[in-house]
């Protein structure tokens, strides 16, 4: 497949000759209509001047005529014959000038047509004159060599010269697309520079802001996102690594010193429940790997059916009520009505846990998590309000970030992967709503799921 600036030229080429055969035809033709067009004004002038003299002459006799019609005839040399005849015969022939040989389909018409005469090409014209009281058939011919040589030197032209004009422009044509296309070779090599390891690096966008100008742009915009991308993989990828690490540490360490010298049944048993206490926080965390790793792949499907919102939080609730006690953290639900939206009500409610979990823990003891369900503008909405250590102005935009912590120190003493709220975020864009956050450090956050309603 021939490069783009081989198909460029190409086709302005084959334009460029369509164009030039076109015009060479209609320059032609043109140029022959207006050749004839003279000849036919040249053939009616003399015709008149022929009327001139009979309506002059004629009068005079037949001798003066034929004399006045000799000396016409004289003055258009080799390039113009007469032959002038009356009822009684020919007044006048020029040499060679024999009765015109009228094609039938002129006949009975000024239109002229051509015939040899002494070898030479003539335009003939025949005419029935009526002047001086009677009627003349009067014979015009204008020879047309001169004029066939033109035509002849204007076809020669275009036929000779096309090829040269065609050969110069597709040239042109090719050293101007390579010039147009040179930035696209530069983007091209830049592109092929680009990897992992430089993700930062950026095309050159040219100065003219053409089209060329938005192509580099664009990649540039499509790199930045790859390369944000990229960062927030690795740094998942590293911060699971080391999620998984530790339990997985403990556990062995945990086996490894029961095993060095016999224990007693009870340390045998606390033994044994540290490492299912790890196993556990290895489990949670592949689980919501897993979960996001279906979100980002498109395979988790949602299974959807009416519910009623407020009865899927007071559910999530009920199940967070032991973690709230063993905190000694108030956990309440305002009351209300229903409120129905089309959902999968697993999926909502472990959201809504994921919610509550990270309220519980993040409020200190004697502290209160309020929640509640209403209906506004077409949307059900639940709110979660905690009175827990808050979350700053500069972490705020960060919070549903994978693996995004934004006490790292004590949210690993409090446990959990930072996983969570990105779980939640893709359950709630899953369902076509999304999830609202606004907090002040050191005096709580109020989370808000906002989910269509349902149309019944």
């Amino acid at each position: 497949m021939p490069g783009i600036r081989a198909q460029l030229t190409l086709w302005y080429s084959m334009i460029l000759t369509l164009s030039f055969a076109a015009f060479g035809c209609v320059a032609y033709f043109a140029m022959e209509y207006g050749i004839r067009e003279t000849v036919r004004s040249e053939l009616q002038q003399r015709a008149e001047g022929v009327r001139d003299i009979i309506n002059e002459d004629a009068p005079k006799g037949r001798a003066a005529l034929e004399d006045e019609v000799k000396e016409f005839a004289d003055g258009l040399g080799s390039g113009g014959h007469v032959r002038v005849a009356d009822a009684s015969g020919v007044i006048f022939a020029s040499s060679g000038m024999e009765p015109p040989r009228q094609p039938k389909n002129r006949v009975g018409t000024n239109r002229p047509w051509r015939q040899s005469i002494g070898g030479d090409s003539f335009l003939v014209s025949r005419q029935s004159i009526e002047a001086a009281g009677g009627s003349y058939d009067v014979s015009i011919a204008v020879a047309t060599g001169d004029l066939n040589r033109a035509l002849e030197r204007g076809s020669f032209l275009l036929l000779f010269t096309a090829p040269l004009f065609l050969a110069i422009a597709a040239y042109g044509g090719y050293w101007m697309s390579r010039r147009a296309l040179e930035p696209v070779a530069r983007m091209t090599q830049t592109a092929r520079n680009i990897s992992e390891q430089n993700l930062a690096k950026r095309l050159d966008v040219p100065a003219t802001r053409d089209e060329l100008a938005q192509l580099a742009e664009t990649l540039n915009q499509m790199l930045a996102r790859l390369d944000v991308a990229f960062q927030r993989i690795a740094r998942f990828t590293a911060d699971a690594s080391h999620e998984l690490r530790t339990p997985v540490a403990v556990m062995r360490t945990s086996a490894e010193l029961a095993l060095r010298k016999p224990r007693t049944e009870a340390e045998y048993q606390e033994t044994l429940l540290q490492i299912l206490r790890e196993a556990d926080k290895v489990s949670q965390l592949i689980e919501e790997l897993l979960a996001l790793a279906r979100a980002d792949s498109g395979a988790a499907q949602m299974q959807m059916e009416r519910s009623d919102l407020r009865a899927i939080l007071g559910s999530a609730c009920e199940k967070t009520k032991v973690l709230a006690e063993d905190k000694r953290v108030s956990l309440s639900l305002d009351p209300g009505s229903p409120v129905w939206l089309e959902a999968e009500a697993t999926s909502i409610e472990r959201l809504f846990l994921i919610l509550l979990d990270n309220a519980v823990k993040y409020t200190p003891a004697g502290g209160r998590v309020q929640t509640g369900v209403f209906a506004e503008n077409g949307f059900a909405i639940a709110e979660i309000r905690d009175e827990g250590i808050g979350i700053s102005k500069e972490d705020m935009p960060h919070i549903f970030d994978r693996s995004f912590r934004a006490d790292r120190a004590r949210s690993r003493a409090i446990g959990g992967a930072g996983l969570g709220l990105a779980i939640g975020q893709w359950i709630a864009e899953a369902h076509g709503g999304e999830i609202r956050a606004r907090s002040e450090l050191g005096k709580g956050s109020a989370f808000e799921v906002r989910l269509p309603l349902s149309q019944e």
